[in-house]
């Protein structure tokens, strides 16, 4: 930190407590400051599917010391197998387990979101004060302050605000101008939830596809539970607005668009019934052309949302936290400068992660006929016999997020 005012911890309140919030709660405490972080559920939020971390979002979990507990709650993923509606596999993409080049389909740090979550959470709850099961439901902000509004009713003051609220971010929401919408959308959505494993669910992740635009994976990560993921190309508003009805007219939907799906489609709807967790979501990316406005910042997703198919939304929330929490390190006292620079060091990273979702290239994905799906199975078969996505990997100069290097540590810590 620089001399006089600058000093001064400030107070700081996170509205989220998820990997971004978590993250940021973890550099801005060993940078000083005083933080709350306020989390909506009632307890941490450690739920969730399967994630997985890439280039630069290793570097950063390496950065705060915590590598080694990651690998400790590895998913063992081994690779994505492409299946016929009989379960027939009819190509195969093995991870890249080099340490060199770009992760293939499925990355080497395959973990489940709640395990991270935990992980990130018990390196910052000693120094933290989280109050669980509040949101912040509004703010104002003068030149001094900005005063958060909580559900419960109780207002509380505070240095700075930082909105890790997620996609949907309500921090966003009262942040931009009335009436800007932030979604960059692809015409794709998304289920996931987990049913019983049983002995047929292996270590590398089942691709169906079903004519109609539609694909169902299978990827198991415990001896107990696997993970069920319906996708499927649609523009409709029944489609868009579904992800904000009751969660059981969410299922229904999903039910009914995959009846005739096929493979074990059977099985995977009636485990829905029942699962522990369900979650409905539009594949969209989160585009804004500021990512501040007086005391109030975005962070993670809520910010720079780069979809599931970016393959990088878990690695920019942790890049993301390390870059905010550094510039509020290195200028406490003058946090216009700090979130400037925030915005300048880590735009063109975003820049680079969102642009790696290419519409069309998803849509050759979701294959609209039985012919062009034959004809995508046929060429990734002989693309996978000949070696040629292993060979792609390892030889690649880089990992999603290119070239970009993540800045100096926020903070000390003991890794460091």
């Amino acid at each position: 930190m620089t001399n006089g005012s600058d000093k001064q911890p400030l107070r700081v309140l996170v509205a989220g407590g998820g990997i971004a919030g978590q993250a940021l709660a973890f550099w801005l405490t060993r940078g000083g400051h005083r933080v709350t972080v306020a989390e909506r559920s009632p307890a941490l939020r450690a739920a969730g599917a399967q994630v997985d971390l890439r280039g630069q979002g290793i570097e950063a979990v390496k950065r705060m010391g915590l590598l080694d507990a990651v690998r400790g709650k590895l998913v063992d993923e081994a690779g994505v197998a492409f299946i016929n509606s009989r379960g027939k596999a009819k190509a195969t993409i093995m991870a890249n387990t080099s340490g060199q080049g770009r992760q293939t389909l499925t990355s080497e740090y395959e973990i489940m979101r709640g395990d991270l979550v935990r992980i990130l959470h018990a390196a910052t709850r000693d120094d933290t004060e989280h109050l669980f099961g509040k949101s912040v439901d509004g703010f104002e902000q003068d030149a001094h302050h900005v005063v958060a509004h909580f559900s419960d009713g109780s207002s509380r003051a505070f240095d700075l605000l930082i909105g890790a609220d997620g996609q949907g971010s309500r921090i966003r929401l009262a942040l931009l101008p009335q009436g800007f919408d932030p979604y960059w959308r692809v015409g794709m959505h998304m289920a996931y939830w987990f049913v019983p494993r049983i002995a047929s669910d292996s270590n590398i992740r089942d691709t169906c596809m079903v004519p109609g635009g539609r694909q169902i994976m299978r990827r198991s990560h415990n001896p107990t539970e696997t993970q069920v993921y319906f996708v499927m190309r649609e523009e409709s508003e029944e489609a868009s607005a579904i992800h904000r009805a009751p969660v059981e007219h969410q299922k229904e939907f999903w039910a009914s668009r995959f009846r005739d799906a096929g493979w074990q489609t059977e099985r995977f709807t009636e485990g829905m019934k029942t699962s522990p967790f369900f979650y409905s979501q539009e594949i969209v990316q989160v585009r804004t052309d500021t990512w501040s406005k007086g005391r109030v910042v975005l962070a993670g997703d809520a910010a720079h949302c780069a979809s599931p198919y970016s393959g990088m939304g878990i690695s920019g929330s942790l890049v993301g936290a390390h870059v905010l929490a550094r510039e509020i390190n290195r200028h406490p006292g003058d946090l216009p400068t700090a979130l400037a620079n925030y915005d300048r060091v880590l735009r063109p990273f975003v820049n680079e992660i969102q642009g790696e979702v290419n519409p069309r290239l998803l849509r050759l994905g979701l294959p609209m006929t039985q012919r062009a799906i034959n004809i995508f199975q046929a060429t990734t078969a002989l693309a996978s016999f000949l070696h040629i996505p292993d060979l792609a990997a390892r030889l690649s100069k880089e990992d999603r997020g290119g070239n970009w290097q993540l800045p100096d540590n926020p903070a000390p810590t003991s890794a460091a």
